[in-house]
């Protein structure tokens, strides 16, 4: 089986690879859905915490949709690894020769903690650089918005339009990197003057809320779209990430962690705390 479903706490979420299967599109991996105690309605309407592009700023632009989204094309395995825990395998992809693992464990009482690594087997990116892009599909909030730190507070970021000033980079981030010209629109090439200084932002479901915290600011880059890649009419919207491998060796592996919190709503102070605790155990 392509998929399993995990209930710890106040959690219940199916996590599976891009096999497709009744009430679920193919072509779309990590949490197929996640649902709280109180709230039956799933936060997803595809998928969240889903790994959709792998690019370099030349081949995935080329008009090519398999490329594009290359990581929902190339085969993967899941793998039940507990009653709590689940990993995705993506040998060596086709174009980018990029091999990952995906782990999520769901933790009581309100948690899915990430793990990604990935380990690339050849010279193919064109600029010498990697970049990463997960998508997670909202499903019909009311508020579009992210809410995320810079160094003066909270700032308030939803997008006009699909690739408008998309992109939001930390505000050490001095990290330039190019795209071949006169090449197909995307959310990690559109950048927003805003900037972030937490590696944090959070959004409205309803009465709950989704917080998405990573574990570092290095490569790390928020993105947003009003419409999930849709009409501007569409009710769903998207709240991504990037993780950006400035320089890369072959047969190095890099990687990152990221906790998703989906909780009742609470003040800003408590989803500092909810941060704070985190970052704690992991210098455990």
């Amino acid at each position: 089986m392509a998929r399993e479903t995990f209930q710890i706490g106040d959690l219940t979420a199916v996590i599976g690879d891009n096999e497709g299967y009744h009430g679920h599109r193919a072509g779309y991996n990590g949490v197929h859905r996640l649902t709280h105690r109180t709230n039956p309605k799933s936060l997803f309407t595809v998928t969240g915490l889903n790994h959709e592009h792998i690019f370099d700023g030349d081949h995935e632009l080329q008009g090519d949709n398999k490329v594009f989204f290359e990581p929902r094309n190339a085969p993967m395995t899941f793998t039940k690894i507990s009653g709590s825990e689940a990993e995705l395998h993506q040998p060596p992809t086709p174009t980018f020769h990029l091999e990952s693992w995906t782990r999520f464990k769901l933790v009581a009482p309100h948690y899915v903690d990430m793990v990604f690594r990935c380990k690339p087997h050849q010279h193919v990116f064109t600029n010498g650089y990697i970049g990463l892009f997960w998508a997670t599909y909202i499903d019909a909030p009311e508020n579009k918005s992210i809410y995320f730190r810079d160094d003066k507070g909270w700032v308030q970021f939803c997008t006009q339009a699909h690739n408008d000033e998309s992109t939001v980079l930390h505000v050490n981030d001095k990290t330039e990197i190019k795209f071949a010209p006169n090449t197909r629109p995307a959310l990690f090439k559109s950048l927003s003057p805003l900037r972030f200084s937490d590696p944090l932002y959070y959004g409205f479901f309803g009465s709950h809320q989704y917080i998405l915290m990573f574990d570092r600011t290095e490569g790390i880059r928020f993105s947003h779209s009003p419409s999930g890649g849709g009409p501007p009419s569409a009710t769903e919207t998207a709240w991504d990430w990037q993780f950006i491998i400035p320089e890369y060796e072959v047969a190095h592996e890099y990687g990152y962690r990221v906790r998703v919190v989906y909780r009742e709503r609470c003040s800003r102070d408590e989803v500092l705390e909810e941060y704070k605790n985190w970052r704690a155990t992991l210098r455990r």
